[in-house]
Formats: C-alpha cells, sequence, structure tokens
C-alpha cells in the first residue's frame, strides 16, 4: 500500500507542475505582465487607423520593448483613435518630436507600436501627446492598391 501512496503523490505532483507551467505558457502567450502596471510615465498618440492594435501590444524602441499599450479610445470630435502608452520609467528621456508608428511583427503577427526618438533637446513627460504618428498599413489596402495599379496599366 505505501508503494502505490508514493505512485499517486508523484503523478498528483506532476500534474500539479504541469498546471503551474501551463498557467505561466498562458500568460506568456496573452503578454499577460504579472508585474505592477503602474511604473512609468503614460504618452498619448493619436492615429487615423490603428488596425488590429490590441491593449497591451507591446511599444519598443529598435526592437526593445519599453512599454505597452495601456487602452484605446474613441474621439468622436477629430475622428480619431487615441491610443495611451504606458512606457517603463527607465525611458524618461524621449525627444517631444518622436515619432510612434504602428508596425506588425511578421507577415501576419501581432501589432505594436514602434517609436523612433527624433533630436529635439526637449522631453515627453506624463501625460504628453505624442504629434507624429503613422497609422497602421493594412494588408487589404495594400493588395488593392497593387489591383487597382494592374488594372489601370493594363486597360
Amino acid at each position: 500500500m505505501p508503494k502505490r501512496r508514493n505512485i499517486e503523490l508523484l503523478v498528483g505532483t506532476f500534474v500539479a507542475l504541469g498546471l503551474v507551467a501551463l498557467f505561466f505558457l498562458a500568460m506568456q502567450v496573452s503578454n499577460f505582465n504579472l508585474k505592477s502596471s503602474n511604473n512609468g510615465y503614460v504618452l498619448q498618440a493619436r492615429f487615423t487607423n490603428i488596425g488590429s492594435l490590441k491593449v497591451r501590444a507591446p511599444v519598443a524602441i529598435a526592437g526593445v520593448r519599453i512599454g505597452r499599450v495601456e487602452s484605446i479610445r474613441f474621439d468622436a470630435a477629430t475622428y480619431e483613435a487615441v491610443v495611451a502608452l504606458r512606457i517603463d520609467a527607465t525611458v524618461n528621456t524621449l525627444p517631444d518630436d518622436t515619432f510612434a508608428n504602428i508596425f506588425t511583427s511578421g507577415l501576419l503577427g501581432e501589432q505594436y507600436i514602434g517609436l523612433e526618438p527624433g533630436g529635439s533637446p526637449d522631453v515627453l513627460r506624463d501625460g504628453d501627446t505624442i504629434t507624429n504618428t503613422q497609422s497602421a498599413l493594412l494588408l487589404e489596402q495594400m493588395i488593392g492598391q497593387f489591383l487597382f495599379k494592374k488594372a489601370g496599366e493594363s486597360g
């Protein structure tokens, strides 16, 4: 009987460890962050089209993650999407002429915001708005433009 009990204990431990590993894998895949999300500061950026950008999407400079998309809302007065970016506190010298672009990682990957710092000596502070933005390039629009151009050339 003690041998059977040991086997059951080992199987139970193995299953519990598997569930814990599965939980952490799910958190990694969903971009969920267990750390406090109140660190850093918030910047705003306005886009005419955000494509499929989602809350918690990465914000990166030179491919290095420096923050996350905190919220997305629609401004009915300007018909633009207003994206709030939470930037890590360690990145506190972004010039006020920084560009914010929406990129796609890979051909069909998730979208993220890439920041390209400018050369201004003035820096962005908590609550400031990034005025230089470029909206998402949508695959459907590019295909439509290509087909329209080809149709114009042939006819």
